[in-house]
């Protein structure tokens, strides 16, 4: 097996356990509600410097995905949807080629380029977030609560 058919079978193992990882948690949730806020930790970097780091916004997109709004969700961070949309792609081709036993040869194969897209996304949502906050007083986290 050649060293990136290795990487894709660890990528799709390891996407897979994430998939029911966060399937269980969301049973868990349902089983058993909280409210949300009550669960996360208050981000150090905003809370000391006032500005926000490069994951803030994270859970919201997540929230506004599972409930379906797109738009939203990228607005919150854009790296959700993005690495919804890769990742998904990703664990349903490897899947289905799986499945086939290769004959459908649709597997999307892993490539550097995806990762370095997804750092200049969580650079560029860090630099323009922090933008709008600092020079303009747009704050566009505080605007939709969890």
């Amino acid at each position: 097996m050649r060293h990136r058919e290795k990487e894709e079978t660890a990528l799709f193992y390891i996407g897979w356990s994430l998939v029911l990882f966060a399937s269980i948690l969301a049973l868990m949730y349902h089983l058993f509600p909280v409210p949300f806020s009550k669960l996360l930790l208050p981000c150090l970097v905003n809370s000391m410097f006032g500005i926000y780091c490069p994951g803030c916004g994270g859970t919201r997109a997540v929230s506004a995905l599972l409930h379906g709004d797109f738009p939203t969700s990228f607005l919150f961070h854009p790296l959700v949807p993005y690495a919804a949309i890769v990742g998904g792609w990703f664990l349903i081709s490897q899947s289905l080629e799986r499945l086939s036993k290769h004959k459908i040869r649709i597997g999307m194969k892993y490539r550097d380029g995806y990762v370095w897209t997804a750092l200049g996304i969580l650079v560029l949502n860090f630099v323009v977030k922090n933008l709008l906050l600092i020079v303009w007083n747009i704050d566009l986290l505080k605007s939709v609560p969890l």
